[in-house]
């Protein structure tokens, strides 16, 4: 896992390789960025499984991708990762007996206080964008390892990056700031990406776990999937200048659907748009300087096992029984 950026090989994000055959489930696909790795994904052919707490407007976001992507295979679960205890039972829904990809983007993004809790207890968005992905991937490697080189793809955020986790107040009981809190769990999902790369790696595992973030992605320049996301003039004039560092949604997915499809992306990697990492085609980056603090991410996944109520060497077990 070279943390260097080598010179990356031509990648059409217009023309992606035929996924036929292929499953992924992209957590909160029925908005957003993981509306459009959904859309993308079900373009090339995969069979997508859209996991939304809302099935309603699941519904809605696969009715979309239906009338875009003719013969599309796109249906959905509920998934709520802010309830721990119902995430065997979404996983048993997904009815597969194995599972080529997860896309791990559903996430919380709180602007102003109070401080909330998930059903389980847990600071709402550490809770759901880390902890609840963390669960969810304890329950679904079976599946993955019963696939040829399944992936799993972490979507973290450029606000993680200046950020850096305190493993004494990972649930900011004692700092609660809205957006501090919200890339520290970016940042602590981003981790567990890594730390989760570095383990299957121990364990020969073909299942890749690739770290990929969005960029700057806006509302104001994503094209209007109605009715998932609509746009209005005034939004689309507004958003005009920012287009020249910035780019929509639909560009925001490109990472991740790399991650998903480019047999060249290896475990433990970063991606993200090429332009300053904000905007543009995917590309490789060099692993931020706070991803590659490896005693913290191995700290901060004994500690999110134990606040999980899991074995922290699940990936063993789940190799044993591949």
């Amino acid at each position: 896992m070279n943390p260097t950026a080598p010179r990356n090989e031509p990648w059409d994000v217009h023309r992606l390789p035929h996924a036929g055959g292929r499953s992924v489930l992209v957590t909160g696909g029925n908005a957003g960025i993981g509306y459009f790795v959904a859309e993308q994904l079900a373009g090339a052919g995969a069979a997508v499984i859209l996991g939304s707490r809302d099935p309603a407007k699941a519904e809605a976001a696969a009715g979309s991708i239906r009338s875009r992507v003719p013969g599309a295979s796109v249906r959905h679960v509920r998934l709520d990762l802010a309830d721990l205890s119902s995430l065997e039972h979404s996983v048993a829904a997904l009815g597969v007996s194995h599972l080529d990809a997860v896309v791990h983007n559903a996430g919380v993004a709180l602007d102003d206080p109070p401080r909330l809790a998930t059903k389980d207890g847990h600071e709402l968005m550490f809770g759901t964008n880390h902890l609840g992905h963390l669960a969810l991937t304890h329950h679904l490697l079976p599946l993955l390892a019963a696939a040829a080189a399944a992936r799993i793809v972490t979507v973290g955020s450029f606000a993680a990056k200046t950020e850096r986790i305190d493993l004494d107040d990972l649930q900011s009981r004692r700092d609660y700031r809205p957006k501090r809190t919200y890339g520290r769990s970016k940042l602590a999902q981003m981790h567990a990406g890594l730390e989760l790369a570095r383990r299957l790696a121990e364990l020969d595992s073909p299942v890749r776990s690739v770290v990929v973030h969005p960029g700057g992605a806006l509302d104001s320049l994503t094209p209007a999937r109605p009715p998932v996301h609509t746009r209005t003039p005034g939004e689309r004039l507004r958003g005009g200048p920012a287009a020249l560092v910035l780019q929509g949604k639909d560009a925001g997915a490109w990472p991740a659907v790399r991650a998903v499809l480019d047999p060249r992306v290896a475990s433990g990697e970063l991606w993200g748009p090429r332009v300053f990492g904000l905007r543009g085609r995917p590309h490789r980056e060099a692993v931020w300087s706070n991803l590659t603090e490896t005693t913290v991410a191995s700290q901060l996944w004994y500690q999110s096992c134990e606040l999980l109520h899991i074995d922290p060497d699940f990936c063993r077990a789940a190799r044993a029984c591949s």
